[in-house]
């Protein structure tokens, strides 16, 4: 894999703050112009042509601004395209665009699984969760979890000697809630810490579903401990089996609203989870997880398309999602003008859902 240029770089992290630009039109957009650096100059017109407001590129001081606090609280930028951006979030469609990262990055490559669960977890939850971390590093995995109070903090502190991943919906620097500060702080000398917000940013309410998807995107599986059946824990398991990862539940008293939730998931065909062992028996089944093809889409698109052209694809769009290639083949068009088609409608707001079930995140 070539390195990218620092022009690049600058250029793909200046793409993915630029405002309502989500992994999904980040990845077009690299697909369509083949670099950050000719995406961010096509952009304006893009827009223009669009007819859209509300795509600013942040500054370049801004850019820099960002690059400068992390290099302040020693945090270091993995972009997509990097030799080291993890493989199990790399095949993830979208991708995230980049990670903010503090402590022993390598662990980001390593067999890993998340645990995550109720926030007010009862006593016997907590030990159960740190219980199987421990086992789960003793295997050779590392422990991934959101840093939360209850089933995360506990799943943390069983994996410590053999090495978590704590991924945080604000920056890598925002320590929430702060009665884990001595966690984060042994979390950063042994573990890592891991971010998709800028640094300094504080952690609001939107940022927890990007969060969870980081979770379930780096591991092989997901296990929920506690949780009740409106909870973010849920929100990890649902993407961790639409990203194709294995979700397993460990089953409670019905008598304990925290129960619920992991026994939904095992009515809805969840692995039933005692012990390290249904992990492993699990992981013993093949699955490969494929890289989306390294052709791009856009190959053939013309720099402009005719307007009636986006009309006729945006006619053939609904609620339901349909892959790029049905698409070209009603219109009888090349995939490459479809796909571009797409961006633009993406870009001009006129299309909440596009081709192939990708949603901007």
């Amino acid at each position: 894999m070539t390195p990218l240029s620092d022009a690049e770089r600058f250029a793909r992290l200046r793409l993915a703050r630029t405002d309502r630009v989500g992994p999904v039109a980040f990845s077009q957009l690299l697909q369509r112009f083949g670099s950050a650096v000719r995406a961010v100059e096509a952009l304006p017109e893009l827009v223009r042509r669009s007819g859209r407001d509300g795509y600013a590129l942040p500054s370049v001081d801004r850019v820099e601004a960002e690059l400068a606090a992390g290099e302040r609280v020693g945090a270091r930028l993995i972009l997509l395209g990097d030799a080291d951006y993890p493989d199990m979030l790399a095949v993830v469609d979208p991708p995230p665009p980049l990670l903010w990262t503090r402590g022993d990055a390598s662990l980001l490559s390593r067999p890993s699984v998340g645990v995550v669960g109720a926030r007010i977890a009862s006593a016997g939850g907590q030990r159960i969760a740190r219980g199987l971390s421990q086992q789960l590093g003793q295997t050779g995995h590392v422990v991934v979890s959101g840093l939360a109070r209850g089933i995360d903090a506990a799943a943390h502190l069983g994996a410590l000697p053999t090495g978590t991943v704590a991924v945080l919906g604000g920056g890598v620097d925002d320590i929430y809630p702060s009665e884990n500060a001595d966690l984060y702080r042994q979390i950063v000398e042994a573990g890592c810490i891991v971010s998709e917000s800028p640094v300094g940013a504080r952690a609001q309410a939107r940022d927890f579903p990007r969060r969870n998807r980081i979770i379930s995107g780096l591991s092989r599986g997901v296990i929920v401990v506690e949780a009740e059946i409106r909870s973010g824990s849920l929100i990890t398991a649902r993407l961790a089996n639409e990203q194709g990862r294995d979700v397993f539940a460990v089953p409670g008293s019905p008598l304990d609203p925290r129960s619920k939730g992991p026994n939904e998931l095992l009515r809805q065909g969840a692995i039933l989870c005692e012990g390290v062992e249904d992990v492993e028996r699990a992981f013993s089944t093949l699955r490969t997880l494929r890289e989306p093809p390294s052709d791009s889409p856009f190959l053939g698109a013309p720099d402009d398309l005719d307007e009636a052209l986006i009309e006729q694809v945006a006619a053939l769009l609904s609620p339901t999602p349909i892959p790029r290639d049905e698409l070209a083949r009603a219109l009888d068009l090349p995939i490459g003008v479809v796909a571009a088609a797409l961006l633009e409608l993406n870009l001009s707001g006129r299309a909440t859902l596009l081709a192939g079930g990708l949603a901007s995140i």
